[in-house]
């Protein structure tokens, strides 16, 4: 107890500089495996699956621990179909008015376009929403800190679990991401962050062959 909030012991099992340096490549060359894919499977995921890795997402740290999140996880057909629709409404309109002609160059290689099939074919659309303020029982409006950076560690967590777990992923943002409250009904202080389709991939799946950026080109030391 430390001025009357409470506190517990924190105990985390540490390594030899061995074995840190042998789980810290380890774990590297796995997510390093990781790839964006838009070629799903229509196979069924236990809902057991999608709840682990939603707690997963849920222990990232936020601003004055607020958790400032909501996670909608869809797959009822119809409305996955409906998010479809206004989804490629939206990128519709990006892809032939919205976008400047250096973002649409720089799509290319992707080889993306406003048509959004794995809306329907995943089995899991997860949307997380951000809370721009808490509601109250009362009514009133409660502050909370840093919303934008918490859930965006809470999806590096989620996009993290749903690779261990073996699944497929694709962080979708149709912009502008409006319907989507409309759409699931979400209280006026939820605001969508990030669409996000989640299944197995297709037995046949494509995804680009990328480079990532070398060690030199994104950190600076200062020793």
């Amino acid at each position: 107890m430390i001025d009357g909030y409470p506190f517990v012991s924190y105990s985390k099992e540490t390594f030899s500089d061995t074995e840190t340096v042998k789980r810290s490549r380890e774990f590297y060359a796995w997510m390093d495996s990781r790839r964006t894919v838009r070629d799903f499977s229509d196979q069924p995921v236990p809902r057991e699956v999608i709840e682990n890795i939603l707690m997963t997402a849920s222990s990232a740290p936020s601003g004055a621990h607020k958790q400032p999140w909501t996670f909608c996880v869809i797959s009822n057909t119809a409305l996955k179909t409906k998010i479809r629709q206004a989804a490629e409404k939206e990128e519709f309109e990006s892809y032939n008015s919205r976008m400047p002609e250096e973002w649409l160059k720089d799509l290319r290689p992707l080889q993306t376009d406003w048509k959004k099939e794995f809306l329907e074919i995943a089995p899991y659309l997860i949307i997380v929403f951000k809370k721009s303020y808490e509601l109250k029982e009362d009514g009133s409006k409660g502050l909370v800190y840093y919303a934008t950076e918490s859930c965006g560690i809470a999806c590096g967590f989620l996009l993290a679990a749903i690779h261990h777990a073996g699944l497929a992923a694709l962080t979708h943002t149709p912009s502008p991401m409006n319907f989507l409250g409309k759409v699931l009904n979400r209280p006026e202080n939820e605001k969508a962050f990030l669409l996000i389709p989640v299944g197995y991939p297709a037995q046949e799946c494509w995804v680009p062959d990328l480079k990532r950026k070398a060690i030199q080109e994104i950190t600076q030391w200062y020793e």
